[in-house]
């Protein structure tokens, strides 16, 4: 498995088949308690088609979102593990949970799956930058205790 994206509440899921060949590349599935609304593709492109506006945030979303696979692109290609977990953490850190403390809702498999790698060594990792101070983990409360020091070891793959 390889895990895309983590999206917290009131974001747009939108497969891009919609506008290519109206299929569903992938599956979604929710860490938590979770309410969905589904808009039928024919309402949504009528709301694209007459809201300009919406049009407008909508185009942000796709480039904004874009931008996160290129560099995860890069991140599970061109990174070494060490690198990949840093990225990891770094992006839950910054742009899920927008904080260093944070209740990983992500299983160890899962954490592995964003990072491209397995289980044992997301675990191994995790205990290695523990060890070193990097991070503080207990349960699944996880603090970034040193965010330069982890920017560091992602800068340098």
């Amino acid at each position: 498995n390889l895990l895309l994206d983590i999206m917290s509440p009131w974001k747009l899921i939108a497969d891009p088949g919609v506008y290519t060949d109206n299929k569903i590349h992938y599956s979604v599935s929710a860490l938590t308690d979770a309410t969905i609304c589904y808009i039928d593709t024919r309402n949504f492109r009528e709301i694209i088609n007459n809201n300009p506006l919406f049009a407008s945030q909508l185009i942000s979303h796709i480039s904004e979102r874009a931008l996160n696979m290129f560099q995860l692109v890069i991140s599970l290609t061109q990174k070494q593990m060490h690198g990949r977990m840093a990225d990891g953490l770094l992006y839950l850190s910054n742009r899920f949970y927008k904080s260093d403390t944070f209740t990983l809702h992500l299983s160890r498999q899962d954490l592995g799956d964003l990072t491209a790698m397995s289980k044992d060594s997301a675990i191994r990792i995790l205990k290695e930058f523990e060890r070193d101070g990097v991070i503080s983990v207990n349960g699944k409360e996880l603090k970034i205790l040193a965010p330069v020091q982890l920017k560091e070891i992602s800068e340098k793959g």
